[in-house]
């Protein structure tokens, strides 16, 4: 294992094979050292940046090299539109090129010369001109000089025709030649092709649009053809993510290509000339590497995925790790390792990598475990690295750590930066005093890998009514959000033992023009329309988060660090949170104490910290 105690990440380490480089996924590692033996498939799911494709390149790495070869494409003599396919060992297509046809063509020479050619006989024809216009002897005589023009007319037009011939005949030439469509010309490993967002003419191969494709002109068929990128990964590796964005057509073509081990190329435009083009098929005997989402699983084509589980592994990605001294090291070594991969940033002291391996606590979203989204990590390794460069020091320090948090901001940061800077602008984020009927929520913008907290005023009121049964809630809410509403109705009924059906209760998500989703806002809903319904004002220096069970019981929620941390930026000094959240804080000791954080795990529990709460009361009038 790396060592425990060095000065700088330069001191660690790093293996050479990207197989042993792999962090945090184990399970997924023996899986691919199975599959490189065995040649299966593989689906791999995950969030971005968990390494799915790095495994897919280590994959490729325990290949086998000696069974590459070369694929050359060869006119058909007896139909110009079935060109034919031919393999020859990796290497030898270049050679095999060179020593057909002889020579090089007439039209490759004369392609790089037709300017100076004209320009040439464009000088011959004017020679006469000056000596009969200079009257130097023997073109002072008018009828020599009519005759050597009409001369140097008749050797122009005759260049211009040898250029024509030489065009046709150098096409006639090229015919013979073969075309080298698949190069592993000097390969050291077997082939790993990343098709990530490839179109179909990339990825299944196409056939070149020729518009002088008529009257002998046109660039012969074979020369039009162009590999695709999962013939180009013939015993090796293709690479797909996002793989259900694939068109269903090209994922059925793909799957073709699995059962067969070889595919035609054709034209992949209607259109173009280059459909009436279709070779012979192609070898592609490739081993898929496929990945995705969770949504992944119901939009991919289902016969390519029961290709996939029927000859490989389906493997699920870790997103986290126990955070304990072994992946620590493991985190400290990533960091060595994306110093020599970016080549252009020094490395990190211990007191910058240990920082760093804070913030995959954090990003980990989870008490003991670090986070293996180690893209979003790696981002920030560079920044930090970006502002050493910039002070001209030899070594990334927890300064320029700090300082790359703060410019590396993510989009979701710097947007909930903006909205809580407009909502204090115009005071709709309250932070003193208390007010009936309002309470300072909390959100979170982003997704699964990055969160960053909001404060989400709510505010509600009752009025007696009977034309509502239900809570009418408006703030551009999500499906989530609103049923979540709904099991308020419950939890107030249980307090009051009130027919709610008298009452007409309104909520209102003040200014969420982003919109609404999730249930962590529940119990404040609930604070919100208990304080309008019994009068009782809310103080305004807490902000509250939570899910709320129909018992009344307060349930954890996610992006709970995140959330305390815009409660502390905005200025509020008390956060209410689920008890069984609090495990899950990984905020600085010191940004921490700036603010009192109150775990409970009930409503009743929420209200006696929120307000004035005396038990099941109504004073409402």
């Amino acid at each position: 294992m790396e060592k425990a105690d060095f000065q700088s990440t330069k001191e660690i380490p790093v293996p050479r094979e990207i197989v042993d480089q792999v962090i945090g996924q184990e399970e997924a590692v023996e899986v691919i050292k199975k599959a490189a033996k065995q040649r299966r498939h593989l689906l791999l799911i995950g969030d971005p940046g968990t390494g799915k494709s790095m495994l897919g390149l280590a994959l490729s790495r325990l290949l086998p090299k000696e069974k590459l070869v070369d694929v050359l494409a060869f006119p058909n003599p007896y139909d110009e539109n079935q060109p034919l396919i031919r393999t020859v060992p990796a290497g030898q297509g270049r050679e095999l090129t060179m020593k057909s046809g002889g020579v090089l063509p007439s039209s490759d020479f004369f392609k790089g010369n037709n300017i100076i050619m004209l320009l040439l006989a464009l000088v011959i024809s004017l020679v006469p001109y000056y000596f009969y216009a200079n009257k130097i002897f023997p073109f002072d005589s008018p009828v020599i000089y009519a005759a050597s023009m009409i001369t140097g007319v008749v050797f122009l037009i005759g260049v211009i025709f040898i250029l024509s011939i030489s065009k046709r005949m150098g096409g006639m030439i090229k015919t013979s030649r073969p075309k080298v469509i698949v190069d592993n010309f000097g390969k050291e490993n077997a082939p790993f092709w990343d098709a990530t967002g490839a179109h179909a003419g990339a990825l299944l191969g196409d056939v070149l649009h020729d518009p002088l494709q008529s009257g002998g002109l046109g660039t012969p068929a074979h020369e039009r053809v162009v590999a695709g990128m999962m013939h180009k990964a013939h015993m090796g590796v293709l690479f797909v993510d996002e793989i259900a964005i694939l068109q269903p057509s090209t994922q059925q073509e793909l799957l073709t290509a699995l059962q067969e081990g070889k595919f035609p190329i054709t034209g992949q435009s209607e259109r173009s000339s280059g459909a009436m083009v279709r070779t012979e098929p192609a070898p592609c005997d490739f081993i898929l590497v496929a990945a995705g989402n969770a949504e992944t699983i119901e939009k991919m084509h289902p016969a390519l995925r029961s290709r996939i589980r029927g000859y490989g592994y389906e493997i699920y990605m870790n997103d986290t790790m126990i955070d304990n001294e072994e992946n620590r090291k493991k985190l400290m070594r990533f960091v060595a390792q994306e110093v020599l991969k970016d080549k252009k940033i020094p490395h990190f002291t211990k007191e910058a990598a240990e920082f760093i391996i804070e913030e995959a606590r954090k990003m980990a979203n989870r008490k003991g475990h670090l986070t293996l989204r180690l893209r979003e990590l790696g981002g920030l390794v560079r920044a930090a690295g970006d502002l050493a460069v910039e002070e001209k020091k030899e070594l990334v320090g927890k300064e320029h750590v700090i300082k790359a948090k703060k410019i590396a901001r993510t989009l979701e940061h710097q947007m909930a930066d903006k909205f809580i800077e407009r909502k204090k602008e115009y005071e709709l984020i309250k932070i003193t005093g208390e007010v009936v009927g309002r309470v300072n929520g909390l959100a979170v913008m982003g997704g699964a890998t990055t969160y960053s907290g909001i404060i989400l005023p709510i505010e509600a009121e009752v009025t007696r009514g009977n034309k509502e049964k239900e809570i009418v809630a408006t703030g551009k809410l999500g499906v989530i959000a609103k049923e979540a509403i709904k099991n308020v109705t419950a939890v107030i009924k249980k307090l009051f033992d009130k027919d709610m059906g008298e009452y007409e209760i309104y909520v209102q998500f003040l200014q969420t023009y982003e919109g609404v989703e999730g249930d962590s806002a529940s119990v404040a809903v609930a604070t919100a329309i208990i304080s309008s319904l019994n009068n009782l004002p809310v103080r305004q220096d807490t902000a509250m988060t939570g899910s709320l069970s129909v018992l009344g019981e307060v349930l954890p929620i996610g992006g709970v660090s995140a959330k305390i941390e815009a409660a502390i930026e905005t200025g509020l000094k008390r956060v209410i949170i689920p008890e069984s959240n609090f495990q899950d804080i990984v905020i600085d000791k010191e940004k921490l104490a700036k603010i009192k954080v109150i775990p409970v795990t009930h409503i009743t529990e929420v209200l006696k910290e929120a307000m004035d709460w005396k038990g099941k009361t109504s004073n409402r009038k």
